[in-house]
């Protein structure tokens, strides 16, 4: 069976599909190292008529359907080793297509980053480190005296996805208080993962850390406004790794502007980053991060990995793990 790589971002290929990878895949199906792009294809589709599998990363190409029958008429299977597949998944899936996603490879290290930042909030981090650098010692003191830590205290989920769920899962290990909202969870699923299905008023102005793990789409940009972020109880953490757009953010500056005893830690903005002269970055209740939540470094290969278990499952007749549906992709990030 032949496979290619399928990527206008060569680099990214020899950084995903590293530490042997690569030789593991090729012991699968018949696969040279070749990087191809788009218009490799295009200038010669009939090299490619034999293909069945494509493995991709960051810089997936897009190709229309005709494009498809015409260039990948054998085409079975599409394994991406990244996260959303939205951009290019449609044509491929309606010609009948599988296609794989490692979004649950990139969802690991999302997870472990907010279960650290929610930790460090519920033990009053950000406030209590703003006040010792402004030398508000007496301050921090009151502060840290008046700090729940990590027993009992309240925390909400935006979403349940994979994110959103692993999140909660981690979350099982420390004596808090799991609230979520999320329209698409069930009760019998919120009872496993061991969270209280809550509106979104109540998440906003019940929990000490709001964390948002939405879908990325049409319906959920600017659903978090002025209107809920208002609602943030004294001295709450406001953590934002899904996307920017999610966010009202002229909205949240005027929040962290008239309560300075907010914390919003973002990861994500829209744009990214922020424009030159953006309050988000001398505003002291503010505190960035560029987009590390998600694979970095030696952490992207995992993505690969979870494909090539993909593939050897696929190729065995076994059960998979990753396939994404054209229904799936209208919550999906």
């Amino acid at each position: 069976m032949r496979a290619i790589f399928l990527c206008k971002r060569e680099k990214e290929v020899q950084r995903v599909y590293a530490n042997g990878v690569i030789a593991r895949l090729q012991k699968l199906v018949t696969l040279a190292e070749n990087i191809y792009t788009k218009e490799d294809v295009l200038v010669s589709p009939s090299d490619f008529a034999d293909v069945e599998i494509i493995l991709s990363t960051w810089g997936m190409p897009q190709f229309s359907e005709e494009e498809i029958a015409a260039c990948f008429p054998r085409l079975k299977c599409v394994f991406y080793a990244a996260g959303t597949v939205q951009s290019f998944a449609r044509p491929f899936l309606a010609r009948g297509v599988k296609v794989f996603s490692a979004w649950a490879a990139n969802a690991v290290p999302v997870a472990e980053y907010t279960v650290a930042q929610i930790l460090l909030a519920t033990k009053g981090f950000f406030a209590q480190t703003r006040l010792l650098q402004g030398q508000r010692h007496e301050d921090a003191k009151v502060r840290k005296g008046a700090t729940r830590g990590n027993y009992g205290t309240r925390v909400g989920l935006i979403g349940c996805g994979m994110i959103g769920s692993m999140v909660a899962e981690k979350l099982k290990d420390y004596r808090l208080e799991v609230v979520v909202f999320d329209p698409f969870l069930s009760e019998e699923r919120a009872k496993a993962l061991g969270v209280t299905r809550v509106s979104p008023e109540e998440l906003f102005s019940t929990s000490l850390v709001v964390s948002n793990h939405l879908a990325n789409n049409a319906q959920t940009k600017g659903m978090l406004n002025g209107e809920l972020l208002e609602k943030l109880i004294p001295y709450a953490t406001f953590l934002n790794t899904g996307r920017g757009a999610q966010v009202v953010e002229e909205d949240l500056v005027q929040v962290l502007e008239a309560r300075p005893d907010l914390t919003a830690v973002l990861d994500v903005t829209y744009p990214e980053p922020p424009e030159a002269d953006h309050p988000f970055y001398t505003l002291e209740n503010c505190f960035l991060t560029p987009h590390i939540a998600g694979s970095l470094g030696d952490e992207v290969v995992r993505m690969a990995e979870y494909m090539e278990t993909e593939l050897a499952a696929y190729l065995a007749g076994e059960p998979t793990k990753y396939e994404v549906s054209e229904k799936m992709l209208e919550t999906m990030a």
